[in-house]
């Protein structure tokens, strides 16, 4: 038996999300049938984190068991040739210990949250990021920004179908960074509540709007109640960057 770890790019627009869906695809699915197809095993695929429908992944990392006789290149190129009907990319594949978790042993996740600020619709990005035709003020949002970072009960961002034992996360980084008409705002701690990301996302829109002001941002986080919560973004412009490990 041999622990296999993968590096993972997808578009999740087709998906209803990375895990398993009694309602339509997961990218869950379609690797470990990809898995089965190659191996005749039942592989379970465990990832470093369960994106949302139509969030997408850079670098999504991965793990599964396998007893075939099989090396890390060889399974990597059949994983792709069974993939390929799907947006699913497995871009590094490698052997690790038997203890190795690509969910447990995760010490921190990084995403990243695109946003178009122009008027024109947008064409070949269209579900890949989230345009906002009003001007955003991206250092008001930047500033805002940082009242999340730290160590804070996020109950205002998290989803009610959340599954967390507790709202209290720390939020390493929430940087804003604008580009011309395009803002990144980077989001980084060890984990996260369900929506957290998209919805600290939605209120600092608002922030960059002028509908709010950072102490508006201030009292919706204190207030740890989720009726309280501004906006919640779209899917559309999330992406898993990576995962960080020991």
């Amino acid at each position: 038996m041999t622990r296999f770890a993968f590096t993972i790019e997808f578009d999740g627009r087709p998906f209803m999300g990375w895990q398993h869906q009694d309602h339509g695809p997961s990218v869950q699915q379609a690797i470990e049938d990809a898995l089965h197809a190659i191996t005749g095993e039942d592989a379970l695929v465990h990832a470093a984190g369960r994106t949302d429908a139509g969030v997408h992944a850079l670098g999504m990392r991965a793990h599964a068991d396998v007893e075939k006789d099989l090396s890390p290149f060889r399974l990597m190129e059949a994983l792709n040739a069974h993939l390929r009907a799907v947006p699913v990319a497995i871009l590094a594949c490698e052997a690790v210990a038997g203890d190795w978790h690509a969910r447990f042993s995760c010490l921190a996740r990084h995403y990243v949250y695109r946003i178009v600020n122009r008027r024109a619709p947008l064409t070949f990005e269209k579900g890949l990021k989230w345009r906002i035709p009003a001007d955003l003020d991206a250092h008001a949002m930047h500033e805002a920004a940082q009242l999340l970072v730290g160590r804070h009960d996020f109950t205002t961002f998290r989803s009610a179908h959340c599954q967390s034992a507790s709202p209290v996360k720390t939020l390493d980084r929430l940087d804003v960074v604008r580009t011309g008409d395009e803002i990144a705002i980077h989001a980084s701690a060890r984990s996260f509540l369900h929506h957290q990301v998209r919805s600290m996302v939605g209120c600092l829109a608002m922030v960059g709007r002028g509908q709010w002001q950072a102490d508006d941002l201030r009292a919706a986080r204190d207030a740890a109640d989720r009726s309280r919560l501004g906006l919640n973004a779209p899917p559309d412009g999330l992406y898993f960057v990576r995962a960080d490990y020991p």
